[in-house]
């Protein structure tokens, strides 16, 4: 079966069985509807950045960055890279979210705003998850039909995969998430470098690279002529750190240390991490170029089989059972994303939307079966997206996009005392009609509405790639349309009364005690009294607290390993010329 031996089906088996009991295992650690959607927060430095690492990596970043790399080149790397100059801010952001004492960041949305505003983010989040869930699970079947020869059908793979993390997912919650995590984070970063030296040693090193890639800007990190240049980075990054607040699983990724310092670390550290792996899926696409160059102009030939096809062709060659230890990395990857942001879904709907409009009175044990049943629903939901994709690197950028939808009231919500609930409503509702304005809408493959179909030929030069807008032009626009939206409602409705502001952040301004004992959201412990009001920069109506040392420090360690990272990349891509 394409180099698919037996031994290769034994270490595949050997990894489904041992994950799924050892996620089974943890359902002795759920205890009540809450420590299944948040854990009892006991998790340590080294639990915390593997879950963070395993659930902010998966199989079809693997797959898009290699594919867009086999068709733009280097400068593909920033399809996961555009988060990299936010790392500093995960110093920082992280013990925010811990002291939300919130299970989701819907909490964050209603003791900021209202109730309305909780629910609108909760039905946003929830569709970002299932495109999320969606894209891995195509991302991660491409990659098992192209390393099987398509003797493994990828309808099956996904059928498969859903159900063992269905499984775990469902009976522990978030404590096998994290659990589970561990395990999948080697295994996730075995999956990044499995394949990258014998791809080398095929096309002959670094040198060899270089000699046979025809087109010198496809070695750029940064194109100079091409689709993803100085300014695509720029506004992406940009977009992408607008989103990153309200991505619905970061709640989880920081909230579930013992710890503020955990948070911090475990965020930090296991996202940067993840930034070597993209290192190696844009090298390992780059060979593909090489290795496969009578595809190139080929537009049957699907990009997304480039990881899986070079898995199939070098690795049986090397030694027996890498296929499968590949294959077994690869079903880490995504199931180490799917468990977390299935539960991060479930507790959505089941804490925001459930126990406070539908079902407001009922046992913890009623609800922590919703949930679970929830679980399920969205997998199916993701899975029906999936389908209906076109591509991995289409879903990853419609991704970058509804993440940001709620990000603008995130961050206005949090530093400016004069956004409300309405400002909150007007902004998502008008940065998505901008988004949709400027976008392609099929239903069925129906075709109901093409900006480019009816504006590209009326626009300039510079706002066009490949005759169509350009990525960063509509984010440009759906972005200052939402923003100058939020504002000028906000100013001209009535503003969130004092109280409320108070009690806010006045929770964001005290530190999360040692074994501090559970509380309601956004909710101080009793006998903690708030803490004293410092800020940065004293300007009325904004919120700029005060750093202390320790965020001072780590902010600056975490940007000069940035500035490191970058330019080691950029002495990678120097070598062999």
């Amino acid at each position: 079966m394409h180099g698919i031996t037996l031994i290769d089906w034994l270490v595949i088996l050997a990894y489904l069985l041992g994950i799924t009991l050892v996620g089974v295992w943890t359902v002795r650690m759920v205890k009540s509807s809450t420590s299944f959607f948040i854990s009892e927060r006991k998790f340590g430095t080294w639990m915390m950045i593997f879950f963070n690492f395993g659930t902010g990596t998966h199989s079809d970043q693997a797959v898009g960055v290699s594919a867009k790399a086999y068709r733009a080149g280097a400068s593909a790397m920033w399809y996961q890279l555009l988060w990299i100059f936010s790392t500093p801010l995960y110093w920082v952001i992280a013990p925010m979210f811990r002291r939300m004492r919130a299970v989701t960041t819907s909490d964050f949305f209603e003791a900021r705003f209202d109730r309305s505003v909780a629910v609108l983010y909760a039905v946003v989040a929830m569709l970002q998850l299932m495109v999320n869930i969606g894209v891995m699970l195509k991302g991660s079947s491409a990659v098992i039909e192209a390393v099987s020869g398509k003797a493994i059908d990828a309808s099956f793979a996904v059928f498969a995969m859903t159900v063992m993390f269905v499984i775990y997912g469902v009976a522990g919650g978030l404590s096998a998430a994290v659990v589970t995590d561990f395990i999948q984070g080697i295994l996730t970063i075995v999956l990044s470098f499995l394949i990258l030296p014998f791809a080398l040693m095929a096309v002959g090193g670094m040198s060899g690279l270089h000699a046979s890639i025809e087109n010198p800007d496809m070695l750029n990190v940064v194109s100079r002529g091409g689709e993803i240049t100085a300014f695509y980075i720029l506004i992406i990054s940009l977009n992408g750190l607008v989103g990153y607040g309200t991505q619905p699983h970061t709640m989880s990724l920081c909230a579930a240390g013992r710890t503020e310092m955990q948070a911090r670390v475990g965020m930090t550290c296991g996202m940067f991490v993840k930034r070597f792996c993209t290192v190696a899926w844009t090298l390992t696409g780059l060979c593909a170029v090489a290795l496969y160059v009578q595809h190139r102009n080929d537009p049957d030939f699907n990009v997304d089989h480039v990881y899986g096809l070079m898995a199939g062709d070098l690795l049986p060659k090397i030694a027996p059972g890498l296929v499968g230890l590949f294959i077994a990395s690869m079903l880490a990857a995504v199931m180490s994303s799917c468990d977390a942001f299935m539960v991060a879904s479930s507790a959505l709907f089941t804490e925001n939307i459930y126990r406070k409009l539908i079902v407001t009175r009922a046992s913890d044990r009623h609800y922590m079966f919703v949930g679970r049943l929830v679980s399920v629903l969205v997998v199916v939901a993701g899975i029906v997206f999936a389908f209906s994709l076109q591509s991995v690197v289409q879903g990853l950028e419609i991704f970058w996009k509804v993440a940001a939808m709620m990000g603008l009231a995130f961050w206005a919500g949090l530093f400016w005392r004069r956004a409300t609930s309405a400002g909150a409503w007007a902004g998502t509702l008008a940065g998505f009609a901008a988004f949709l304005f400027t976008s392609e809408i099929k239903i069925l493959d129906r075709l109901l509405w093409s900006f480019n179909g009816h504006f590209a030929d009326k626009l300039p030069p510079f706002m066009l790639w490949d005759d169509k807008l350009y990525l960063p032009w509509q984010m440009i626009f759906y972005l200052t349309i939402g923003l100058v939206t939020l504002v000028v409602v906000s100013l001209l409705t009535r503003p969130v009364s004092e109280e409320k502001l108070e009690r806010f952040y006045g929770c964001l301004r005290t530190p999360v005690g040692p074994d501090e004992p559970e509380v309601e959201p956004f909710t101080l412990p009793p006998g903690v009294e708030p803490a004293p009001r410092r800020v940065l920069i004293d300007l009325p109506g904004f919120e700029i607290p005060m750093p202390t040392r320790v965020s001072v420090v780590g902010v600056l360690v975490a940007a000069l390993a940035v500035v490191a990272f970058i330019a080691g990349v950029y002495w990678i891509f120097s070598l062999g010329v």
